[in-house]
């Protein structure tokens, strides 16, 4: 089960949960204000009329609702002698629209639709209250998700953008010198840090003994969007068998135009 959110309804603090991708409110947590407490989830699954309507929704919802054995508990239902709980209603029947959660911070759940079918129950207005403020989280979560689809549409204009603009006047990061692209360094990582931030791992450890980590801990968004890339055409040029002091230039030139690229980009200042 996925973390809880919570709705604050009124002066209930209520739980909600997620099971195969669907949400369940706390009925014990919607009981708290109430005089008589969770002691209401009992009184309410035992009356005939919420059995129907539970019978309904697991017969639309649920394939494998044992109807024959709902058909006994109807007959029983009713009665002086009749009691239901929701752990015999689950197990009886099969259901699935309601859970019993153990530990401390369990209780009953129910699917969203009985849930506010047992908020009605315990009173019309705390039922609104509840429709309205879950209807809030899920607004809240619904531009979550856009706000993340958003994000994946900047980055695709950062791309595009990185990939049609001209080398600018102004190279960044620096060229290398010649005395770079002649020596031959020890690892292919070694080779993109020099293309991209001028120097080796050792020599910025060299240069930074106070700081913890690499220099690639300390990139910029721009140059880890511009490493990314790197890593793809360093790829492409080794198996055009271009040798190391070639590559190195090769991927220095990319690095300059793309950085330059990005320090300009709308795109991504809107992402800082």
């Amino acid at each position: 089960m996925a973390k809880s959110r919570t709705l604050q309804v009124k002066e209930s603090s209520i739980s909600v949960i997620v099971r195969n991708e669907t949400d369940y409110i706390n009925l014990t947590d919607m009981t708290a204000s109430f005089r008589e407490g969770s002691g209401l989830i009992g009184k309410w699954i035992t009356n005939k009329n919420t059995l129907e309507y539970l019978s309904v929704w697991e017969r639309i919802n649920n394939p494998d609702f044992n109807y024959p054995e709902f058909g006994v508990i109807e007959q029983e239902a009713g009665t002086n002698r009749f009691i239901m709980s929701v752990g015999q209603w689950i197990e009886r029947t099969k259901a699935t629209g309601m859970l019993v959660k153990a530990g401390r911070y369990g209780g009953t759940f129910a699917h969203k639709d009985i849930a506010f079918h047992f908020a009605m129950w315990l009173s019309p207005e705390f039922q609104i209250y509840l429709v309205n403020e879950f209807q809030r989280l899920k607004d809240e979560e619904n531009n979550r998700l856009k706000l993340d689809w958003n994000l994946q549409r900047t980055l695709a204009k950062i791309n595009y953008h990185i990939h049609t603009d001209a080398i600018k006047e102004n190279l960044i990061p620096q060229k290398i010198t010649k005395q770079q692209a002649g020596l031959v360094y020890a690892t292919e990582a070694d080779l993109l840090n020099v293309a991209l931030f001028g120097l080796t791992a050792k020599e910025w450890r060299d240069n930074n003994p106070d700081k913890k980590g690499n220099v690639r801990d300390y990139a910029t968004l721009e140059q880890l969007v511009v490493l990314s890339n790197l890593e793809s055409i360093n790829a492409l040029l080794i198996k055009q068998g271009l040798s190391q002091s070639e590559r190195l230039v090769e991927l220095n030139k990319v690095a300059i135009t793309q950085i330059k690229s990005l320090l300009e980009s709308k795109a991504i200042k809107k992402l800082k």
